[in-house]
């Protein structure tokens, strides 16, 4: 797959084997992954790449998933975030879902499923994109005279 057209995935789990691991079977998937193992670390990322999907663990020490997900919807409203959890309540997704997160997914997740929901919100982060990118040039297009 062209590296430029891959999706570009930010990848947050405390555990590190497991994220690992998962980054490894997403890139040979044509993804390009860039794993972390905290909130504090997935935050300074965003504010430096850009990215189509965030894939954050809901339960991490220092800043848990919520919080990191709230502090990375502020800085990057248009990043779609999947959460995932060993621990998953009802609650917590419930939390995760007013927060912004796009969908919340339970350990271990089957890799089918996973990339199907990659999938889903790869495309929802583009048509966002593209309606900030239209109503910019409308807004360009207004303020011209020509």
């Amino acid at each position: 797959m062209d590296r430029h057209l891959a999706t570009k995935i930010l990848l947050v789990d405390d555990e590190e084997e497991f994220g690992r691991l998962l980054a490894r079977r997403l890139e040979t998937r044509g993804m390009k992954v860039a794993a972390v193992t905290c909130g504090e670390e997935a935050v300074a990322l965003v504010d430096k790449r850009v990215f189509d999907v965030a894939v954050i663990d809901l339960s991490m020490p220092g800043i848990d998933g919520i919080e990191t997900l709230k502090q990375i919807k502020a800085r990057r409203p248009d990043l779609e975030v999947l959460m995932l959890t060993g621990h998953a309540t009802v609650a917590g997704g419930i939390e995760a879902m007013k927060q912004g997160a796009g969908d919340f997914l339970q350990k271990p997740v089957d890799i089918d499923e996973l990339l199907e929901k990659i999938k889903t919100a790869k495309k929802a982060h583009l048509t966002a994109v593209h309606r900030k990118a239209d109503a910019e040039m409308q807004d360009i297009l207004k303020r011209k005279s020509w």
